[in-house]
């Protein structure tokens, strides 16, 4: 029987090495299972731009490196059953991945790489884009005679709720919900904010301290947390007539502060600006010190 020349040996091994096995597995919103070997690289395929969120105590346990798409994760020794959060850049979107480490057996092969894909049951996001027909469009569908009139431009994409409350309502999420139940809307990006902002002409006719904790941008509209603290003895009711700049939309997350020093002395107030951040739609120091209720800070009552 004839045997494999040199160059055919060589062939088949390659073609075995570059044939490994990828197991796929399928996001549907329930947690995935990726074991480690100690020592042992493993690679897994998101074909997303992912931030990976791990506990603190995994911190020299633990290599994780992403580039392109893929996680390259290292165990240095044994890890106990440990979930990593995986989160979308773009859209917010959070995976969940179980990882535990495990001493390798003697001639164990290395485990192979791991990609996950999304699931086909994906459900309707919150701030879809969908698109509006319009009414001359809608008239054509059932008008024939109307097919030789000029066409329309296609209608604008619209969202199924308005931008405002959609950023509003993420914006909540980021700050107090489970990053695990944050609801992916796609094109959301976090906005950088200047938490030294100067936001004494916000309220002028309330006695709170304002401090800038985050902001978020959409379809050019932006939302910009801002932490409210009482900075009197006596509670106060919050009114967004009582705001001094130019915004689309104004929500406390609570209606009213206690007085300093109680556990509900402070609250969120998300303020929608569109086509600027906030340090724009403020009043200048000197016109916010103008009671919008009448008179000037410092007036005496007549």
């Amino acid at each position: 029987m004839k045997q494999p020349g040199r160059w055919g040996g060589a062939l088949l091994t390659l073609f075995a090495l570059t044939a490994q096995a990828v197991e796929i597995q399928r996001w549907e919103r329930l947690p995935l299972a990726v074991p480690l070997l100690v020592g042992q690289e493993r690679i897994v395929f998101v074909d997303q731009n992912v931030r990976v969120g791990m506990p603190p105590d995994l911190v020299g346990k633990l290599r994780v490196q992403s580039t392109g798409g893929a996680l390259y994760l290292l165990a240095q020794e044994a890890i106990p059953p440990t979930r990593l959060q995986l989160q979308n850049v773009a859209n917010g979107e959070i995976m969940l991945v179980d990882i535990a480490a495990t001493p390798a057996q003697a001639d164990q092969p290395g485990l192979e790489p791991v990609k996950i894909v999304a699931g086909d049951n994906t459900p309707s996001r919150y701030g879809q884009q969908t698109v509006a027909r319009s009414r001359s469009t809608a008239a054509r569908d059932t008008s024939p005679e109307q097919d030789d009139q000029e066409q329309e431009p296609p209608a604008t994409p619209k969202r199924e709720t308005p931008i405002p409350v959609v950023l509003t309502r993420y914006a909540a999420q980021m700050l107090y919900a489970p990053l695990r139940t944050v609801e992916p809307v796609e094109g959301i990006a976090q906005a950088r904010v200047d938490r030294r902002l100067d936001l004494s002409t916000l309220l002028p006719v309330l006695p709170v301290d304002a401090t800038a904790l985050g902001a978020w941008r959409l379809d050019g509209f932006r939302v910009t947390a801002v932490k409210l603290r009482n900075a009197g003895a006596q509670p106060v009711s919050l009114d967004p007539r009582d705001l001094m700049g130019d915004f689309v939309a104004a929500t406390f997350q609570h209606p009213y502060l206690d007085g300093r020093g109680n556990a509900t002395d402070t609250t969120t107030l998300y303020l929608v600006t569109r086509g600027k951040s906030l340090a724009e739609s403020l009043l200048p120091a000197a016109v916010g010190q103008i009671d919008p209720r009448g008179g000037r800070h410092g007036d005496a009552e007549q």
